[in-house]
């Protein structure tokens, strides 16, 4: 058995991908999913559209690759985090419309939850404020509002996950979580890697709708259907993923991936380092039998989405590549900034009041100049995560490695390196997420020998360096965080 098969269950898309020994891929699929945005604030999604493309591109991909699955040491996951669903303990039916992670409407419950101590209430256990962004309160919320759910979840009927849980359920018949999903729900203690039942018990949530959390790395049961009999071997949430499969392996690595969103994560190794600046301290994975590996995690809601609201919403685009020779039409962002707030802003603001803002518009404004102001707002994003982070970790930067779909933008990652004044390096795989999936099962079966063979497998496609006056840099950062305050307060 020569490959490894890797699913990667995405906000817009299911993807799949067989790795060779080599890291290489050899076969890939992929397929959209809908996004169903019932009224403003909510995002949702169809469990069983997704099942079903799961099982669709899984086929497509071992076809494209020119094997069956019984060539296939393992296959591992990786999925859009935080988003939550609940489905029948016996049917499998999904009971609800799944709650994706960029939600709001959990806002007056998280506000309800942190009382009188606020939204760190549950920060020293759980390494995260209060916020819409997280799947307990999407659970509460489910529980409260789904007509006889809470009845039939105490009658132990229901089933909870995270979007890992529910592939689990289908693929292997088993009700698991690994640590860095069960790390964003806000119901698992750091330190325990298990439940919380103080938290669970504030939540008002049945125990018995939990699933049981696994190690990251590690055989967790055998495929059905398309999968029959194939080793499931790893879960990571997917920015996790993307990190394993940059290899940041080490105390102080640190990766930007450039998807959706947008999420920097630095390797803290055991030690899970508590945040004063905004920041998430998460689970970075756990191989079995060993000890857990912490990071530090600035999550920005609006990456790749923003040129998505370009192209859908605004129509100024018809394909995302475009908006890249469309900025390149001015030479400047002409003092424009944009705020892509459309669920708030998340770290290290943490403000669901916040709401999109174009700031700056002249009557020399043009279509240029917005199209700059979408993709520069993704690096003054990331360059409010690293301030942070050098000031949680005490480590200061001189490069990040950079992963996900957006990378392939010159433009946005020269800008990157000359807001940040740091070398911006992009891999010559740049779609870790799902490489890191199957360097996950392929660990755990022993497809390959630990974590040293995978670090040679990276290797550099491009470096990206600031030249950049400082004085501009200054400027520019000033223009946005005036930007930024023009967002807030909007919602009450």
């Amino acid at each position: 058995m020569a490959y490894v098969g890797a699913i990667d269950q995405g906000t817009t898309s299911t993807r799949v991908a067989i790795v060779d020994h080599a890291g290489t891929f050899v076969g890939m699929a992929q397929k959209e999913h809908a996004q169903l945005m019932p009224q403003p604030g909510w995002v949702e999604h169809d469990a069983t559209e997704i099942w079903a493309n799961i099982e669709e591109v899984t086929a497509a991909a071992l076809a494209d690759a020119g094997i069956d699955r019984t060539d296939l040491a393992a296959v591992g996951l990786t999925n859009q985090r935080e988003t939550t669903l609940v489905w029948d303990a016996a049917t499998g039916e999904p009971l609800a419309p799944a709650i994706v992670w960029q939600d709001t409407r959990t806002d007056v419950i998280c506000r309800e939850l942190g009382g009188a101590e606020g939204a760190d209430r549950f920060r020293a256990k759980t390494g995260l404020p209060l916020a819409t962004y997280f799947a307990g309160p999407k659970l509460v919320w489910l529980l409260d509002n789904v007509a006889g759910l809470r009845e039939r979840a105490e009658a132990g009927e229901v089933r909870f996950g995270t979007m890992d849980s529910w592939v689990m359920w289908n693929l292997t018949g088993e009700h698991v979580t690994d640590v860095t999903n069960a790390s964003r729900t806000m119901l698992m203690d750091l330190e325990t890697l298990d439940w919380d039942d103080e938290i669970v018990g504030i939540f008002g949530i049945p125990k018995s709708v939990l699933p049981r959390i696994v190690p990251s790395v590690g055989l967790i049961g055998r495929g059905k259907g398309v999968l029959e009999g194939v080793p499931v071997a790893g879960i990571l949430g997917d920015q996790q993923a993307a990190m394993f499969g940059q290899a940041c392996f080490n105390p102080g690595d640190t990766k930007n991936t450039y998807g959706t969103g947008c999420f920097m994560l630095l390797n803290t190794g055991t030690q899970a380092v508590q945040s004063t600046k905004g920041l998430l301290t998460t689970v970075a994975y756990q191989i079995a039998s060993g000890k857990p590996r912490y990071a530090l995690e600035g999550s920005v809601a609006i990456a790749g989405s923003g040129v998505q609201w370009l192209r859908d919403q605004m129509r100024m685009i018809d394909d995302a590549p475009q908006v890249e020779p469309l900025a390149k039409t001015v030479p400047d962002n002409g003092d424009v900034y944009f705020v892509p707030a459309f669920s708030g802003l998340f770290a290290p603001y943490w403000r669901s009041d916040a709401r999109g803002v174009i700031a700056g518009l002249t009557r020399f404004s043009e279509a240029g100049h917005v199209a700059r102001a979408v993709l520069e707002s993704v690096a003054y994003q990331s360059r409010d995560v690293l301030e942070a982070m050098e000031a949680d970790s005490g480590v200061d930067m001189n490069e990040l490695k950079v992963d996900g779909g957006m990378v392939v933008n010159e433009l946005l990652m020269q800008f990157q390196a000359d807001i940040l004044d740091v070398d911006v390096v992009r891999p010559t795989i740049i779609e870790t997420t799902v490489l890191g999936a199957a360097y996950a099962a392929g660990l755990a079966t022993g497809f390959w020998r630990g974590l040293d063979e995978l670090r040679e497998h990276w290797a550099e496609d491009r470096r990206f360096v600031a030249d950049m006056a400082e004085d501009e840099r200054a400027a520019l950062y000033d223009s946005w965080k005036k930007a930024v305050d023009k967002s807030l307060n909007w919602v009450d």
